[in-house]
């Protein structure tokens, strides 16, 4: 697949690796809903501004807007309600976890509905691997307790299911189609779900201005964490396969951890160090980029495409 691709992936993962804290913060002012709403509403607005000042718009009525129904659902509209809200009963260390199920739900469901992405003993074993590794990146956070309940341990899994079921579904139903229009009519179909939800449940009139950190949050959020980051996923899935690109859901924390260090001159423990480099390992395995360097053996040239 590519060392280009894996470049693509990691910025996927700088991009939606703030999410987390951008969340946590934004979600102290503005209801779960109403947040993941806006957040899909701001992407929407901003992408189609874009299309439009490309001279395109997006497809008449047909057939191709179940397809983009079915991803603005399983992609955007639940997952992002089930992060706002779980996030609120689960420590963020733990959601990261749960939320680095993403692949193992994805090579499942890739193997069974779609024709170019089986199940592999190398696919398996580097998703594994990149398992192991955020627990390893994770684990000091978890050591010294961690606050969860039930029900938002189950929200957050169900999150991850359901980016799953996104992924393998862009990946059968909607490749090929003009840059901008797919995440745009997906970002869109998403707001249409949820604008009345908001409305009806929260009632967000009724609620007091959000501050400035849960409104640059919400910005992030939707700028860097939607409508770019979701450009990236479709750029990435016309040139990949969907169990490679869930591994950005190992990526995204190793670069927050990578910020911290850069940033906040954070001191890291050997468990960070390897947690890192088995994501990776785990994430070049899944892409076969040990494969296309080649491995030079005694007596063999490495072959290089």
């Amino acid at each position: 697949m590519g060392f280009r691709n894996f470049l693509w992936l990691i910025f996927l993962a700088c991009l939606w690796g703030p999410s987390f804290l951008f969340i946590k913060v934004a979600v102290g002012d503005i209801p779960p809903i109403t947040l993941a709403m806006s957040r899909v509403g701001i992407a929407t607005l901003l992408l189609y501004a874009v299309l439009r000042g490309q001279g395109k718009n997006l497809p008449g009525p047909g057939r191709i807007w179940k397809h983009f129904a079915v991803v603005g659902f399983f992609s955007n509209a639940l997952p992002f309600v089930l992060f706002s809200w779980g996030e609120q009963y689960i420590d963020s260390a733990l959601a990261a976890i749960l939320n680095g199920t993403t692949p193992l739900f994805t090579i499942i469901l890739a193997h069974f509905f779609t024709a170019d992405d089986r199940m592999t003993p190398v696919k398996v074993m580097g998703t594994l691997v990149g398992f192991a590794g955020l627990s390893l990146l994770i684990s000091p956070s978890l050591w010294g307790g961690v606050h969860a309940t039930t029900w938002g341990l189950l929200a957050i899994t169900m999150a991850a299911a359901s980016y799953g079921i996104g992924l393998v579904y862009v990946r059968r139903h909607l490749r090929g189609l003009p840059p901008l229009v797919a995440p745009t009519a997906q970002l869109a179909v998403a707001t249409i779900y949820l604008l009345p939800l908001s409305l009806l449940i929260e009632k967000p009139f009724r609620h007091p201005l959000p501050s400035w950190p849960a409104v640059g949050s919400l910005l992030g959020l939707s700028v860097l964490g939607t409508a770019i980051a979701f450009i990236i996923y479709y750029r990435l899935l016309e040139r990949t396969s969907a169990t490679y690109v869930s591994m950005v859901t190992y990526l995204a924390p190793s670069i927050g951890v990578v910020l911290g260090v850069v940033i906040l001159n954070e001191q890291l423990g050997w468990s960070a160090y390897a947690g890192c480099v088995l994501i990776l390992v785990g994430v070049m395995v899944v892409n076969e980029i040990f494969k296309s360097i080649g491995w030079r053996r005694p007596g063999n040239v490495a072959v290089r495409p």
